[in-house]
């Protein structure tokens, strides 16, 4: 099964929104199923087969996530981070600015769902091939 410290070399290779493809098939490829982000603190939860779960620890200090969401606001901050413009935190602080409590990335269907604190979809990303 895969470990935190094996996770922890996939994202170190991850400098933008670009690389984000990579990083998806190198977890895939150690075993991750799926994981959600909570963007409050940067914890994840990650899942393999066999109901196999690793807790990440907080990435960064709490920030509030607002209680209005707005897809359109993440839709923006998405496609600019895909571009490479934004880095790591710099998305995490406009998709909690946009509402968004967590996402959810799935290996296997090749999408991420983002959610707002009401369990709402705010968007679904297919993410590219690498």
């Amino acid at each position: 099964m895969f470990t935190l410290e094996k996770i922890h070399e996939a994202f170190a290779k991850v400098k933008s929104g670009a690389d984000f493809p990579k990083f998806v098939q190198d977890l895939k490829g150690i075993g991750v199923t799926h994981y959600d982000n909570f963007v409050s603190d940067g914890r994840t939860t990650y899942y393999g087969e066999n109901d196999f779960t690793l807790y990440g620890a907080s990435k960064y200090p709490e920030m509030q996530v607002n209680d209005s969401s707005s897809s359109d606001r993440l839709k923006h901050a998405i496609s600019i981070h895909q571009q490479g413009q934004t880095d790591y935190p710099t998305f995490c602080k406009q998709a909690a600015d946009a509402g968004v409590e967590k996402w959810t990335t799935h290996m296997i269907e090749m999408t991420v769902t983002y959610l707002d604190k009401k369990g709402h979809k705010l968007t679904v990303e297919p993410i590219p091939k690498p």
